[in-house]
């Protein structure tokens, strides 16, 4: 299982997104390859079940709410609107917050499903795990403005 900040193709799977006119079963299945950790992870259940049944029927829009719930479980749909030809997702983990204060995740697309597979993509690429150690890395050259002193009194 490939994780979407390890995977050199990621970056193209957004440009993919962008540039796509519609959604299909070759997309779709690249995205859960690339993206969607949990849904190869848990195996054969019912979450997973429904999503591909959804995939094989061409439910893209469903297929990918059902995404963000299986992989995304703290991110919440913000806000869907359509404008001027255009389809804006907006995903946020904090919901109830003023739109001033929520960071939010916002996509725009000709396709509603394209739109929120974008959110998704991005708010996964967000909220992946970075692969810090736990002991914070400390710069080994100081400044040359520094220089050690002796305060030590040998009287």
């Amino acid at each position: 299982m490939l994780h979407p900040e390890d995977h050199r193709d990621s970056g193209e799977l957004v440009d993919r997104l962008r540039k796509a006119p519609e959604a299909n079963v070759t997309l779709m299945m690249e995205i859960v390859d690339i993206a969607c950790r949990r849904f190869t992870l848990m195996g054969p259940s019912e979450k997973s079940a429904r999503i591909k049944r959804l995939i094989r029927s061409g439910a893209w829009t469903d297929a990918a709410l059902a995404l963000i719930d299986l992989e995304l479980p703290l991110w919440q749909v913000r806000r869907i609107a359509y404008d001027e030809g255009e389809w804006y997702c907006a995903l946020s983990r904090e919901r109830e917050l003023p739109d001033w204060l929520d960071q939010s995740i916002e996509t725009r697309h000709a396709d509603l499903s394209l739109a929120i597979l974008s959110a998704f993509v991005e708010a996964k690429r967000i909220s992946a795990p970075s692969s810090r150690t736990s002991v914070p890395i400390v710069k080994r050259s100081a400044n040359p403005f520094y220089e050690p002193v002796c305060s030590d009194n040998f009287a």
